[in-house]
């Protein structure tokens, strides 16, 4: 991994351009960290409600019998249910999280303006871009890591575990959704609602890890802040 630059030899200063104001990210990383707390809760539905399904499958299949059509259009609702739930709070969350994300890149810009390699407007369309959202929110995030740190906290391995759950969730979860999306048969579709499952564990993995990191980059900031710049 690329080392932190040294930090700035001189007082707070802002480039020229829009100016950067320093505000408190407290507020907004609490909102943050309790709707992840609301994705975690989902997630944990649809696993529930995915395991169902999987067992009412799995008895499909032993035995065409032993299911009633009655509990298939219940699963299948509840499965459904279990979804829409899962994508209002991850929209939810997203839309807040990218708001604090934009916060702490400007506060970022005041504590140390050369150490920015993007435009802070890309710490908002950086996550919207296709193909540039799988590096360029990971670049943003390690300046104002590395722009918000101090000599005891140079280390970004919460970083990187942040960013690594977060793109195999994004990956996994799309081809996931995509076998659902295509299963016909009840043996592709037993394997399908597996696939979902599993999907629903990496996001439950990264929801926890982002919010170790919202709490650890905050904290970060609001301690910079109290020390005051550099003389």
């Amino acid at each position: 991994m690329p080392v932190a630059p040294p930090p700035p030899p001189s007082g707070w200063s802002v480039p020229p351009g829009p100016q950067a104001v320093l505000r408190s990210p407290a507020g907004l990383s609490k909102a943050v960290m309790i709707l992840l707390g609301l994705v975690i809760g989902a997630d944990l539905f649809a696993l529930w409600q995915g395991n169902h399904s999987y067992q009412l499958v799995g008895r499909l299949i032993r035995n065409l019998g032993s299911v009633t059509s009655r509990e298939i259009d219940q699963a299948d609702a509840l499965y459904g249910a279990s979804g829409t739930v899962q994508l209002a709070t991850t929209i939810a969350t997203a839309v807040v999280f990218v708001v604090w994300f934009h916060r702490t890149r400007v506060n970022a810009e005041v504590f140390a303006p050369e150490y920015h390699a993007r435009k802070r407007g890309w710490a908002i369309w950086g996550w919207a871009v296709p193909v540039v959202n799988l590096w360029f929110p990971r670049q943003i995030a390690t300046d104002i890591w590395n722009a918000s740190a101090d000599e005891k906290s140079r280390s970004r391995a919460l970083l990187n575990w942040w960013w690594a759950l977060w793109i195999v969730n994004l990956i996994f979860g799309r081809l996931a959704a995509q076998r659902y999306s295509r299963a016909e048969q009840a043996e592709e579709i037993k394997g399908a609602i597996a696939g979902l499952m599993a999907s629903d564990v990496f996001n439950i993995m990264a929801a926890v890890v982002a919010i170790f990191f919202v709490r650890r980059l905050t904290r970060m900031q609001h301690e910079k802040a109290l020390r005051g710049p550099a003389l």
